[in-house]
């Protein structure tokens, strides 16, 4: 497996070399889900020697583009990097979303980019891949307009859960529920916030639960607000760590901001400047306003304690 994925932007004007010839997964993979994650199994199976295994994205993602609205993201870039790095993909080549590049039909798309630019070998896509302006092309015009080329393009079915297609919509619906269970389900792993530790308030140490306040990318999907059990890590910790997350606006002190913060159950030192990723394994309970302080941390106490239950049997099933 490849750890470390390369990034070029095309047009390239940075340092890292775009590495062809290229055999490609397409699509914006944001979440990286079970569904993205059989497109990439597919790709690197089918990968001729000497390819450099890689994927295309957007940025702008296209929703953005046509909208005009920002789009918070499952997994935001480098968080996507990362997760493909480890499904076997040595480059990520990222295409921006503009108006030239919308107004190209499928042939020139399939010509222009990845033919002329990309050298491409071979091709995966899921099922309803669309491509070229107005999303004219499918995954069946591109593996017909490959052809001409000696291209095979691998075209995969939806993974479905039961009877439901795995998608970033259900993944996201899920989260907006604080359902993190399903989430799991539908990514294949926890659904995790990672971030730089910074200087908050305090009110957790003044209340005996120290807490990590934690910088999330801007773009970042949020699920409910609210409280979860979670796991941690981070190079400083010394192994995975059990913790409490606030993720919301803390009613309780009049808070406007939108913070996420955890607290370790049985870990302390100084994570002032470290990266740490929390992975969220239970809903507690939603943000609520206490009528006191002392009421906010008796809570607290007990949300800690069940917490605790619920990952101690987290553990021991992984």
């Amino acid at each position: 497996m490849c750890q470390n994925v390369s990034c070029v932007h095309l047009p390239s004007h940075s340092d890292l070399p775009l590495h062809t010839p290229t055999a490609i997964a397409l699509g914006n993979f944001d979440g990286v889900h079970r569904g993205h994650q059989e497109v990439i199994r597919t790709l690197v199976a089918a990968a001729p020697p000497g390819c450099s295994r890689s994927v295309i994205t957007f940025s702008p993602h296209p929703q953005t583009f046509f909208s005009g609205k920002a789009r918070l993201l499952l997994t935001p870039e480098a968080e996507k990097r990362a997760l493909l790095g480890q499904y076997g993909i040595e480059q990520v080549i990222v295409l921006p979303f503009n108006s030239a590049l919308a107004q190209l039909s499928p042939l020139e798309f399939v010509e222009r980019i990845l033919v002329e630019q990309l050298q491409a070998k071979v091709l995966s896509v899921g099922f309803n891949f669309g491509f070229g302006r107005g999303r004219s092309g499918t995954a069946e015009d591109l593996r017909t307009l490959c052809a001409a080329f000696g291209i095979p393009v691998h075209i995969v079915p939806p993974y479905c859960r039961g009877r439901d297609r795995v998608s970033s919509s259900a993944i996201r619906a899920a989260l907006a529920e604080g359902d993190v269970v399903l989430a799991r389900e539908l990514l294949g792993r926890a659904y995790t916030l990672t971030g730089t530790v910074v200087q908050g308030e305090q009110l957790g140490r003044r209340l005996g639960f120290p807490t990590a306040n934690v910088s999330l990318p801007p773009d970042k999907f949020l699920p409910r607000y609210g409280v979860y059990a979670c796991r941690v890590t981070g190079a400083t910790l010394g192994g995975e760590q059990l913790g409490v997350a606030n993720i919301g606006v803390r009613p309780t002190v009049s808070a406007q901001q939108v913070t996420t913060e955890v607290h370790l159950l049985n870990w302390q030192g100084n994570l002032y400047n470290q990266e740490i990723t929390l992975h969220l394994e239970a809903f507690l309970r939603p943000e609520m306003r206490f009528p006191s302080l002392a009421a906010l941390q008796a809570q607290i106490a007990a949300d800690c304690q069940v917490a605790a239950q619920l990952l101690e049997q987290v553990v021991s099933y992984a």
